[in-house]
């Protein structure tokens, strides 16, 4: 008995929530390196922007030097302070891959952690230096 192609279709798994789906370390690192990128080209203009106004006028650049003085503000600016930080993190980590280097399971899961926490540590680093 031969089974049709809609017939197969409805015999397969479906398992769709993310949330739920336990992704190994690397795919997670793989993930948020695409999200980091995404993250600093929407958030150059932006900063661009508070750049050009902070340079062109002594009143706006105090105006804007105590708004980022507040702790939302600041907790704002951890986010491309982390997305600037993991993902060059996490690019030389492809780039070593790439290269060969650490291509075992171990070795990648162990870089992929190494990017995720020094990521974040850098990060709060720049967080506290603001």
């Amino acid at each position: 008995m031969q089974v049709s192609a809609s017939q197969r279709r409805r015999a397969r798994p479906r398992f769709l929530n993310l949330l739920q789906i336990r992704l190994p370390v690397t795919a997670v690192a793989s993930i948020l390196h695409r999200l980091s990128g995404v993250l600093l080209v929407l958030l150059t203009p932006v900063l661009v922007h508070l750049l050009d106004l902070s340079l062109n006028d002594p009143d706006r650049f105090r105006a804007l030097a105590g708004f980022l003085a507040a702790s939302p503000a600041r907790f704002l600016l951890l986010v491309p302070a982390w997305a600037l930080a993991y993902h060059l993190l996490a690019g030389l980590r492809f780039l070593g891959l790439d290269l060969g280097v650490g291509e075992s399971r171990l070795a990648a899961r162990r870089s992929a952690w190494l990017a995720l926490g020094a990521g974040v540590l850098l990060a709060l680093l720049a967080g506290m230096r603001l």
